[in-house]
């Protein structure tokens, strides 16, 4: 989680989006809890309700599960669900810009390969 807040999002959205990618690179694994609404909140300076909230959209969307006295737990499947969700989000809402711009350089199959790695 970064403590550097982009100002046009809402703040427990890009919290939501931070804990998804961290489930989706395997830094929270399968089982294991979430930090605590309140170290979070003091960690970053931010009221609790907003980590309540990003927490609350995992719950709704049954990436985690909580578990009564112990906290927020990921649960089984979520890095695939994620992972699936996330994809899709990409092909239906990302990749048509992206192909657009890429067809408007018109970049090659290979160009793209080849410079993607050159940083």
């Amino acid at each position: 989680m970064t403590p550097q807040w982009d100002p046009e999002k809402p703040i427990y959205l890009q919290l939501y989006q931070q804990v998804v990618t961290r489930i989706l690179d395997g830094y929270i694994k399968e089982g294991e809890a979430l930090p605590s609404v309140r170290k979070v909140a003091a960690e970053y300076q931010l009221n609790p309700m907003t980590i309540s909230k990003a927490y609350q959209m995992l719950q709704d969307e049954e990436v985690v599960e909580k578990q009564r006295g112990k906290g927020l737990f990921v649960m089984p499947g979520a890095q695939v669900l994620m992972l699936d969700r996330e994809r899709e989000s990409f092909l239906s809402h990302q990749w048509p810009e992206v192909l657009k711009q890429i067809t408007r350089l018109k970049l090659s199959p290979e160009q793209l390969l080849t410079s993607s790695w050159d940083g």
